[in-house]
């Protein structure tokens, strides 16, 4: 990924990440720094928190990479997956409902929602979600679609 411009955020455009975070995962983003970095070969661009690619925009809205959610652990729009399903998760597998232990009631399907592992609580995905949360957890069928997991392109992008 090649970043065409790279500027800091103004504390109006910072404030609206923050609320958009707050009201969506449950979290609070404290920085010193807010940088967005526009990309030429992407279809997002990066949100850079104290230079550090926490944030991406997959709808021109701010969501938080995989980085970011292991940095900030959500506690809304989260889906949990069981061990036999980390690795296939991590390698950029869709999520099926039997790897599924619990998902957030309040996920609707079109939400972009955060797959954490049940041990230890780490991201290992973010997804779309094609069901909503309470009729996530069953016996078979796709509920959530992949769109960065660690490892990819996007994990290890650096500034």
């Amino acid at each position: 990924m090649e970043v065409s411009s790279r500027h800091h955020l103004r504390s109006d455009e910072v404030a609206a990440i923050e609320d958009t975070l707050a009201n969506t995962l449950g979290i609070e983003v404290t920085a010193e720094a807010f940088e967005l970095a526009e990309l030429t070969d992407a279809d997002f661009d990066v949100g850079l928190i104290d230079g550090d690619a926490l944030v991406w925009y997959p709808d021109d809205e701010p969501f938080l990479t995989v980085k970011g959610a292991n940095v900030y652990e959500p506690t809304n729009h989260v889906v949990t997956v069981d061990t036999g399903a980390i690795s296939f998760v991590s390698d950029g597998a869709d999520v099926m409902r039997p790897g599924i232990t619990e998902a957030d009631p309040d996920i609707e399907a079109g939400d972009l929602v955060i797959i954490v592992e049940e041990s230890h609580g780490k991201a290992l995905a973010i997804g779309r979600a094609l069901t909503d949360g309470e009729d996530m957890v069953g016996e078979a069928g796709k509920v959530v679609e992949s769109l960065h997991h660690v490892g990819d392109e996007l994990f290890e992008f650096e500034v």
